[in-house]
This record gives structure tokens, C-alpha cells and sequence, in this order.
């Protein structure tokens, strides 16, 4: 994690500080730094990606598939701790997803891809609920819900 820190010009000591203080930004202690991956639950190894893609103080935040492969009270954990990070640092953030529900809770603007390309943008209110592209509607279509049960 502290390498970027070093290649660009900070002490051993100053990127270790820093490391610790990201690290324990994502509620986690400094002593994660110590640990391999092995030794890490699925959530703490996704905070500490998160911590690691931040210690170098970027303006946006690529987020590809961040709750992928995570339990839900995990999932809901991470979200929690992006919308903090988003507001606390002014951080923007970019989310690659197949999870409409996440994006329908996190998203300010939606841009919908189909074969690499954009085929609809927009507010994300609008595009959920008023698609226009025939590849949006099915989407959000074919996502899967739980019918009311009589």
C-alpha cells in the first residue's frame, strides 16, 4: 500500500503513517498493513482495497464491482463507508455494476452500456424509471425482484 507513497517521493515513516491513518479511515487498524490476504475476511479485504486506492489522494474512485461476492450486511457496510468517504473527502466516484438496486440507492447519473457502448445516460431517476433504450428496459426487466406472495 505505501508503495505509490515511496515512488513518489515520501519517507518510509511518512507513507507507513499514511497507510495507517487511511487504514484506519475504512475502520480498520493500522496493524492491517502487516497482513496478508489470506488473513482477511472478504469485507476487510475489500476495505483495505479501498484504503489502498485512496492513500494516494485521488480525486475520483473507480469502483468496478466493489460488492461483488460479499454478503449482504457486508455489501450494506461497504456502501455505508463509499457515501461517508464520497462526502468526507469530495471524493467522486465511478461505479461499475450489474446491481441496479445498488445503483438505484448510490447513483447521482446513470449511463447504461451495451457492447462496450453508451446506449442511454442520464439522472438516475429518470433512467430507472423512464428508460428509453430498448436495452435499458430490458434490463431493468429482466432484474430479478420477489413477487408478492398471496
Amino acid at each position: 500500500m505505501a508503495r505509490p507513497l515511496i515512488i513518489g517521493g515520501a519517507s518510509k515513516a511518512d507513507a507507513g503513517r499514511k497507510v495507517g491513518e487511511m487504514l484506519e479511515r475504512v475502520a480498520l487498524t493500522a496493524a492491517y498493513a502487516n497482513r496478508f490476504p489470506d488473513q482477511l475476511s472478504g469485507g476487510e479485504r475489500q476495505r483495505v482495497a479501498i484504503a489502498r486506492a485512496l492513500v494516494s489522494r485521488p480525486e475520483v474512485l473507480v469502483c468496478d464491482e466493489v460488492t461483488s461476492a460479499l454478503d449482504v450486511l457486508v455489501q450494506a457496510s461497504i456502501v455505508e463507508l463509499l457515501g461517508e468517504l464520497r462526502r468526507d473527502l469530495g471524493l467522486a466516484m465511478l461505479f461499475v455494476t450489474h446491481n441496479l438496486p445498488l445503483v438505484a440507492s448510490i447513483a447521482d447519473q446513470i449511463a447504461v452500456l451495451a457492447d462496450g457502448k453508451i446506449v442511454e445516460a442520464g439522472p438516475t431517476d429518470r433512467v430507472l424509471h423512464f428508460p428509453e433504450a430498448e436495452y435499458t428496459k430490458r434490463l431493468i426487466a429482466d432484474t430479478p425482484q420477489i413477487s408478492d406472495v398471496s
